[in-house]
């Protein structure tokens, strides 16, 4: 149960970082304006709330592990949000960012 409340935990930092970023793009790059870039700022801050209810009290194994999701994740959100096709090599090296998320964060430390 430890493990699957950690996923998902990850998962909803994944949408207001991925999310956050998105929408500051989308109010500077695509000239949106100020709301969407405020949303953007308020989702960013949401994901460093969120970020906390990790179970392990280590920060930099938890962000190191969330940089696994972050690439998944993003790839993810580009297809969904922009349309954005994948080739080959981006499943793969998301795929190898999600292995090592799996092995920092829930590999057996005897403690």
């Amino acid at each position: 149960m430890l493990v699957a409340r950690s996923i998902a935990l990850f998962v909803v930092a994944a949408l207001f970082e991925i999310g956050g970023a998105w929408l500051i793009w989308q109010g500077i790059r695509e000239h949106k304006g100020w709301i969407w870039i405020g949303a953007g700022v308020i989702a960013l801050g949401l994901y460093g709330v969120v970020a906390t209810f990790q179970s392990d009290d280590n920060f930099g194994r938890i962000l190191a592990a969330y940089g696994g999701i972050f690439v998944a994740g993003s790839i993810a959100w580009g297809m969904a949000a922009d349309g954005y096709r994948p080739d080959r090599f981006d499943i793969i090296g998301a795929l190898v960012c999600l292995a090592g998320m799996a092995v920092i964060m829930y590999a057996p430390r005897g403690h």
